[in-house]
């Protein structure tokens, strides 16, 4: 079903850790409706995407409590401040994807996309901080390389460095 390419082996990995934490439910995807979503309703989720409103501003949509699992796949980068949405998200599960800082290549960006920009790239314990700071515990970690077909050092650095963080964790009750 998937093949050994970017994006596939992103979701491979990605739906393979989603059901190994949340094996079933109903699903609030951050984001609009992209090529993820139909391969997590193939796998049993019922699932609802944002509609493209400014998370960094408007939270109103992570506030329903008939959720049980609210997912971001590459989402978090994007915002301004990640904390606020993380902070106002009602589920008791959050199921989330960022990329990783590397070390040896430029933080990603768009010159010619206003919303395909990346604020942050995370290292691994930065994300955990934030999610802690913002009501969670995490339960569960993986992650994951992203080779490319490229000759060089950078290309060759990325088959043993991992470039995605995947993360389970649950709202810690207060």
């Amino acid at each position: 079903m998937y093949e050994n390419s970017y994006p596939n082996k992103r979701y491979k990995h990605t739906i393979e850790f989603l059901k190994e934490v949340a094996p079933a439910g109903n699903i609030l995807d951050l984001g609009v409706r992209n090529p993820f979503s139909p391969i997590m309703e193939a796998h049993g989720y019922t699932v609802k995407n944002t509609e493209g409103e400014d998370l960094d501003t408007t939270f109103e949509v992570v506030k329903d409590g008939s959720i049980d699992v609210v997912t971001a796949f590459e989402i978090f980068e994007h915002l301004v401040s990640p904390f606020n949405v993380l902070q106002a998200i009602e589920a008791k599960k959050l199921v989330a994807t960022v990329p990783l800082r590397l070390w040896f290549a430029p933080a990603y960006r768009s010159k010619t996309d206003s919303w395909d920009r990346h604020y942050h790239e995370f290292e691994d314990w930065q994300f955990d901080w934030l999610l802690e700071k913002a009501g969670w515990k995490i339960i569960k970690r993986k992650k994951w390389t992203n080779p490319v077909k490229k000759i060089g050092i950078r290309p060759i650095l990325r088959w043993f460095t991992p470039r995605y963080y995947a993360v389970y964790a649950e709202r810690i009750d207060s």
